[in-house]
């Protein structure tokens, strides 16, 4: 990180301003939008705000390990970069860049397969950093099959089948401004077969290949259970950003029920609408392994490329280490549901409601 950028942002509100003020309208909306109403983005604020702290005092908290170990490899936090389609509309270089950010500074990549350079040059971008392939299904099982092994063999430590996209949402920023997305360019031909994937898909999957399997979409405890029926090592809870099933429960409120269905089968993975330190602590108090931030990183490049995004994952961290202070904990095994509390939200929920300094989109 070089010295001209840590003076220009000492806050994330700084980054998504810088942001705003790269993206042209089309690919600014794309990535603050959800589908139709909204409703589902702005409960996924309002579920984390609705989550208080109970802070113990005079605990030595000295030493901060903010730390942490996703799929049992380290982590410099208990992060990952979310699967987001088209980082190359958002900043030069895309998921490359991503990659090559999230290796700088110590945390996982989840590469979306709609996202370019692709799967070989995001590999070859991430150097030795972690890396996991999230696919949509738009081809038949042999088509399933050679992604998997192109995975496999540039070095994916685990892949992901995203299910929560049998439809295609109604997007209504994008409709509104007549911006279609490089890759939404030819997809309804195919869309048939993310319609059919079923359990029988993921059997397979787990019949065929050792490599660790993510569901990511999982919003209720009964497909929870199921994912772990069948195998799967990560259930990841997510709605998508809010950008598919309009009117859902925000990722944080239903987190609670599909952990107590998950019972320590599986590792659980969240996001949805998480921008602050805070917001991280909240989930891993509630018991999760990970979180992923799909528009902070994309808010990082489009605010300043590589360099941005490391900023930004610098800030979250010091963030991070902060809650963690103030709690009274020096690590996040120290955390419990003891330290939260249910508590109505002070404000209006919205995609930037965790930053009131910045003038509301």
């Amino acid at each position: 990180m070089n010295a001209p950028h840590l003076e220009e942002f000492l806050t994330l509100q700084e980054i998504v301003a810088a942001a705003r003020r790269n993206l042209p309208p089309g690919p600014w909306s794309y990535l603050v939008g959800g589908a139709e109403t909204e409703t589902t983005v702005k409960r996924n604020r309002q579920a984390l705000d609705a989550i208080a702290f109970r802070p113990r005092v005079l605990r030595d908290v000295s030493r901060i390990d903010a730390t942490a170990r996703i799929l049992g490899r380290a982590s410099r936090l208990p992060l990952f970069l979310a699967p987001i389609g088209g980082l190359e509309s958002l900043a030069e270089g895309g998921a490359a860049a991503a990659a090559r950010a999230a290796s700088q500074f110590g945390i996982p990549l989840m590469l979306s397969s709609v996202c370019q350079p692709g799967l070989e040059q995001t590999a070859a971008a991430s150097a030795d950093g972690a890396r996991i392939f999230q696919l949509y299904v738009r081809g038949d099982d042999a088509w399933v099959d050679d992604y998997v092994r192109r995975a496999r063999d540039h070095g994916y430590a685990a892949f992901c089948l995203t299910v929560d996209v049998a439809m295609y949402s109604r997007r209504e920023r994008d409709l509104i401004g007549r911006f279609v997305k490089p890759w939404r360019k030819g997809a309804s031909e195919v869309s048939h077969f993310q319609a059919g994937l079923s359990w029988d898909q993921v059997e397979r999957f787990k019949d065929k290949y050792d490599l660790p399997l993510i569901i990511k979409g999982i919003a209720t405890a009964e497909d929870a259970r199921l994912a772990v029926e069948h195998g799967v090592e990560v259930v990841y809870v997510s709605n998508h950003g809010g950008r598919q099933l309009d009117h859902g429960l925000g990722t944080a409120a239903v987190l609670p029920e599909i952990l107590g269905a998950v019972q320590g089968k599986a590792e659980v993975w969240v996001d949805g609408g998480f921008m602050r330190g805070t917001d991280v602590v909240k989930a891993i108090a509630l018991g999760a392994s990970a979180v992923g931030i799909g528009r902070l990183c994309g808010l990082g490049l489009a605010a300043a490329g590589v360099p941005g995004l490391v900023r930004t994952l610098e800030l979250l961290e010091e963030e991070i280490r902060i809650c963690l202070g103030l709690l009274g904990v020096t690590r996040y095994s120290e955390l419990t549901l003891q330290h939260l509390s249910p508590a109505p939200p002070v404000g209006e929920p919205g995609v930037f409601s965790a930053f009131p300094h910045l003038a509301q989109d």
